[in-house]
């Protein structure tokens, strides 16, 4: 695959480093308006960096949008004549609607919305996908190259912001309750590091359960409850103290600010 980067920031780059790992292209270009910090890439086989995002568009058929939300509709001008009809445009831009896209590059352009998380950068990205009429055909292509980095799944364009608030936000959700066993385990009389590792590991291997078992969690969490013990005690005074329905209330709460500021 000829695939263009436009925007080499954070998450552009490690878009670029998951391709390259995952022996992805054929050809990579990466477009920052300052080249200075990504000059080392160039040392990657077929991986070339510009400052010119139509140069990086026509020498490519993948299109990667990872610039910041302001600046999508400029770039989308800049480049938008330099576009062939094979051509998919695969937008990371958050809260930036196929339909406003559509008004600039027009309906008949392969148009893909993408939203990943910051786990991108270690190959685990949980990406949500959407496309307009025109971009399901590609569908595929954008799954493809998302299932390299993590996890893809394809749902209706009307919950990405749902989808932002549970996958990307999630991070920090989780993160923080990893965070929180952290410190009973010190309190507990553990080491700060190894009460984290144990957070840590302790959390993968619950969600890797469920991934390889397809089991619902209330089956995971039977086995290891028994009558009168402890696991079952802690549970229940997590939930006297409200741990589901604080978690509950403050993703809705997320969802209801990203209705808040959300530009499409």
């Amino acid at each position: 695959m000829k695939i263009a980067i436009i925007g080499a920031g954070n998450l552009g780059l490690s878009i670029g480093r998951g391709l390259i790992t995952n022996n992805s292209i054929t050809q990579l270009y990466l477009t920052r308006r300052s080249l200075d910090s990504i000059t080392t890439w160039t040392e990657y086989a077929n991986t070339y960096i510009t400052t010119d995002n139509k140069e990086a568009v026509e020498k490519s058929d993948i299109i990667i949008l990872a610039v910041q939300p302001r600046q999508l509709t400029t770039v989308l001008t800049e480049i938008k004549d330099s576009l062939h009809e094979n051509h998919v445009l695969i937008s990371t831009v958050t809260g930036f609607s196929l339909s406003k896209m559509e008004k600039v590059v027009g309906p008949d352009t392969f148009l893909i919305r993408s939203m990943p998380n910051t786990a991108i950068s270690v190959g685990k990205s949980m990406t949500c996908l959407c496309a307009n009429k025109k971009g399901k055909e590609r569908m595929p292509v954008a799954e493809a190259i998302f299932n390299g980095l993590g996890t893809s799944i394809v749902i209706e364009e009307q919950h990405m912001r749902a989808a932002t608030v549970i996958c990307a936000s999630g991070i920090a959700f989780w993160m923080r309750l990893i965070r929180a066993t952290t410190q009973g385990g010190v309190q507990l009389g553990f080491d700060a590091n190894e009460a984290m590792k144990m957070s840590m590991y302790t959390a993968m291997g619950a969600a890797s359960l469920l991934i390889e078992t397809g089991a619902h969690p209330e089956e995971e969490i039977d086995k290891v409850t028994t009558p009168r013990g402890c696991t079952i005690e802690g549970l229940n005074e997590m939930e006297h103290q409200g741990l589901s329905s604080s978690l509950i209330q403050g993703i809705v709460a997320s969802f209801q600010k990203i209705n808040e500021i959300a530009q499409d």
